[in-house]
């Protein structure tokens, strides 16, 4: 708002509710009831009820009767409790939960390593030094005659000339 014109405000506002002053009186008067009616609760206590509660209780306190006494650590407890740590422990030692490896045959792990497309450097990476070696390639011991039977059955003459 602009401040030439705050002499010229007629409203406040702030509205009230219709018929609010009308049930005012009746709303207070009923607040005021229930807080009267709050203060007598019901309960009520019983005359000289704390001048004599120190003697009830300990009279309940000094009827001492014997209680038995179980100990937390006794014989059977303990040798229950070494059974089962042995049993656990012959269980693991038994290696029942180990698991029984099968040998794979060639042809299963040729066949993975061709169908899965392994490129060279993946095969390579899981190579040590020591396999990557060139005394491991060169030492090939093929006799003269493999190779003259697998010339005479695999190559034609023809693709020779």
């Amino acid at each position: 708002m602009k401040k030439n014109k705050l002499h010229n405000i007629k409203e406040s506002g702030f509205n009230v509710p219709n018929g609010y002053f009308d049930s005012l009186e009746d709303n207070i008067m009923s607040e005021l009831k229930l807080k009267e009616f709050s203060k007598n609760s019901g309960f009520k206590t019983p005359d000289n009820y704390f001048d004599a509660i120190e003697d009830t209780i300990l009279n309940k306190v000094s009827l001492n009767k014997e209680t038995k006494v179980i100990k937390l650590f006794n014989r059977s407890t303990i040798a229950y409790a070494s059974s089962i740590a042995a049993a656990v422990l012959l269980l693991f030692s038994l290696s029942i939960f180990s698991n029984q490896d099968e040998e794979l045959d060639y042809e299963t792990v040729e066949n993975y390593i061709l169908n899965e497309n392994f490129d060279s450097y993946e095969i390579a990476s899981l190579l040590d030094e020591e396999d990557l070696s060139e005394e491991n390639f060169i030492e090939f011991n093929i006799e003269d005659e493999a190779v003259e039977d697998y010339i005479f059955d695999n190559l034609d003459v023809e693709d020779l000339y």
